[in-house]
């Protein structure tokens, strides 16, 4: 189908295919199904390819742009949102930690080709071990999970080179005999991840393909360590399009099914018309708009840095940046929680049945979301207001 020419044109693009998703949606999760058939979608649309550069058939889109279309996924399909917002952050990751040949040949690998990406990264297990074996280097070890999974046409790893402290991250195909996915993952929420284990075995990565590395020494900027900042903005946006998805579900369940209280004394006909209904949405949507004000402001601000040149970012704007996508995920998470519990109360018992499906939100946010702590979130936030002082990059900050 042809690609939409600007960005207006695209977040149409991400809205049709969410109502494409939206249509079964808790069907699909139930089910926990690989999503090959949810990825060749995202494909079609030319989804995968935002990112990447107009010269190759690209969307060359900016990131605030490219999170709202995360959002609208999210709102359909809070998995579909996850595994399109991690493929985004990887199509990335070259111009990240990557050199000049290396972000021109991936870009044009991923977007001519409209490759999708998937991530052996996961920094609470121990580190893959990279041994330098003159011109190539091959890792070894295991994931407890790693999001992308079997669906991926590239993967991501990152390991430590043997007798060092060196990080290296590299781009492989994930189609080979050493990358063998384990297809357990099973959880509450977010069930079509792919986010399950991974064993990695004798992966071999010419020295070429080390990101950033030229003749083996890596050349560090601030730039590099903007992966944090801009994977939990994405994740900022996958809880607002799930709250926002709760909210308008509830909503069309309310105005169609919810039976108004007859023991009120008020002898209303239709639950649109209860009080404590009316108050509730009322004070719900008030928190989501909030809320999504919030985060399209961060999402410029961190928009403006990651397209920015990068050798300009400094460690003060990076730390600022990452102080207020915390920000903005502690108010996500906890009003988007409160949305996606507090609908039962406003949509009534019998949107408690199993086919109605309003679970999924709740779920997909509440095992999202405990990525990391948020009481640490609220710390960084605190630290930044009180004395002034900005967090040091590290895997989750």
């Amino acid at each position: 189908m042809p690609r939409p020419t600007d960005a207006q044109g695209w977040l149409e693009r991400a809205q049709e295919v969410a109502d494409i998703l939206a249509v079964d949606a808790v069907e699909r999760d139930r089910a926990n199904q690989a999503p090959h058939t949810e990825v060749q979608l995202l494909k079609n649309a030319g989804l995968v390819t935002v990112l990447g550069p107009a010269a190759h058939g690209g969307g060359e889109l900016p990131w605030h742009v490219v999170n709202k279309i995360v959002r609208i996924i999210s709102r359909a399909d809070g998995s579909i949102g996850q595994l399109l917002g991690y493929h985004y952050l990887w199509a990335w990751a070259v111009r990240l930690v990557g050199t000049d040949a290396q972000i021109a040949a991936v870009e044009e690998l991923y977007t001519a080709n409209s490759l999708f990406f998937g991530g052996a990264v996961n920094p609470r297990d121990g580190d893959l071990s990279i041994a330098d074996e003159g011109d190539t280097i091959v890792f070894n070890g295991r994931k407890s999970f790693s999001t992308g999974g079997r669906v991926a046409d590239l993967t991501v790893l990152e390991g430590v080179l043997d007798g060092t402290d060196t990080h290296v991250f590299a781009i492989v195909p994930t189609d080979q005999p050493g990358i063998v996915f384990a297809g357990d993952w099973d959880n509450l929420g977010q069930r079509l991840t792919e986010s399950g284990s991974v064993t990695i075995q004798d992966v071999q990565v010419d020295w070429a393909g080390a990101a950033g590395f030229v003749n083996k020494q890596f050349q560090p900027l601030v730039y590099n360590t903007l992966n944090v900042p801009a994977l939990q903005a994405i994740f900022n946006n996958i809880y607002l399009g799930i709250a926002e998805g709760a909210l308008d579900t509830a909503s069309a369940y309310t105005r169609e099914h919810t039976r108004s209280w007859p023991y009120g004394g008020e002898q209303k006909q239709f639950g649109v018309e209860e009080f404590y209904v009316l108050e509730g949405y009322g004070d719900l949507a008030t928190k989501l708009w909030a809320d999504a004000a919030l985060i399209d402001q961060i999402d410029l601000e961190i928009s403006e840095v990651l397209h920015a040149p990068r050798e300009s970012l400094t460690a003060r704007r990076r730390g600022e940046v990452a102080v207020r996508v915390a920000a903005g995920k502690v108010r996500i998470i906890e009003d988007g929680l409160e949305i996606a519990t507090k609908i039962y109360e406003l949509t009534g018992a019998r949107a408690s049945a199993n086919r109605v499906g309003l679970d999924i939100y709740w779920r997909n946010l509440r095992t999202h979301s405990l990525h990391d702590p948020l009481p640490y979130k609220k710390h960084e936030v605190g630290k930044y207001v009180l004395v002034n002082e900005i967090p040091l990059p590290t895997w989750y900050s």
